[in-house]
C-alpha cells in the first residue's frame, strides 16, 4: 500500500466497542458484510451470543467476529488464508481485545475442524459464521458446494447454530446433514441462512 493511500474502514455498530473503527483489507481480496445484514444478524442472536464461543470461518477484516466480541462473546476464532487480510485482521483484534481472539492463518476447511474438535474436547459449543468469497470470484466457483459438504460433516453436539452469508442467487438447501434451516433473510444480493441441529 502506498504511503498516502487511505485504508477503508468500517465501525463496530453495537456493544462494548460501539463506534470503534476497524480496517478493511483490499476489496479485491475480501468484501465487508453490509451493515444492514450485520445489524439483522446481531439483532437475531444478540442475547444468545453473550458468554458464547464464536467462529468466523473466512475472517477477512473480522468485522462479524469482532462485533460478536463487542456484544459479549466469550472467545472468538478467525480463519483467514490471505496474508494481507490476516495482517489487517491481527491489527483489528489488537486494537480491541487480542486476549479473547484466536487468529489462524491458512485454509479455513482445514483450520475450523481443528477448532471444533478442541471445543468438543472442552465440552463447549459455538456459533459458526460462514461468509465464503462469492462463488463468482475466480478460483471460488465451487466454494458453496465445498461449504455445504463441510457443514454436513460438522458434529451438531458442538454447535448452537451455523449461519451462512451467501449470494441470494444461490439456493442453499433446507437441510444439510444433521442441520436444518430454521430462518432465511434476504438483503438484496446477499442472504443469511440459519441452520440449527435437528
Amino acid at each position: 500500500m502506498k504511503r498516502n493511500e487511505k485504508r477503508l474502514t468500517t465501525r463496530i455498530i453495537g456493544g462494548k466497542y460501539k463506534g470503534k473503527k476497524i480496517e478493511l483489507p483490499d476489496i479485491g481480496v475480501t468484501r465487508s458484510s453490509k451493515s444492514r445484514l450485520k445489524e439483522s444478524f446481531f439483532n437475531t442472536l444478540q442475547f444468545d451470543l453473550v458468554g458464547s464461543n464464536f467462529i468466523e470461518m473466512f475472517g477477512g477484516s473480522g468485522s462479524i467476529g469482532l462485533e460478536a466480541l463487542s456484544r459479549g462473546a466469550k472467545r472468538v476464532w478467525f480463519a483467514e488464508l490471505d496474508r494481507d487480510a490476516y495482517k489487517t485482521l491481527t491489527k483489528n483484534c489488537q486494537s480491541l481485545d487480542a486476549s479473547r481472539c484466536d487468529i489462524r492463518q491458512g485454509d479455513a476447511f482445514t483450520i475450523v475442524p481443528l477448532i471444533l474438535e478442541s471445543l468438543k474436547n472442552e465440552g463447549e459449543k459455538c456459533y459458526l459464521y460462514i461468509d465464503p468469497p462469492f462463488s463468482i470470484r475466480e478460483g471460488h466457483e465451487k466454494i458453496y458446494e465445498k461449504v455445504i459438504d463441510f457443514i454436513a460433516t460438522v458434529d451438531p453436539a458442538v454447535i448452537h447454530a451455523v449461519v451462512v452469508e451467501h449470494m441470494s442467487s444461490y439456493p442453499f438447501p433446507e437441510e444439510i446433514g444433521p442441520f436444518e434451516r430454521k430462518k432465511y433473510k434476504k438483503f438484496g444480493k446477499s442472504s443469511l441462512s440459519y441452520y440449527f441441529p435437528k
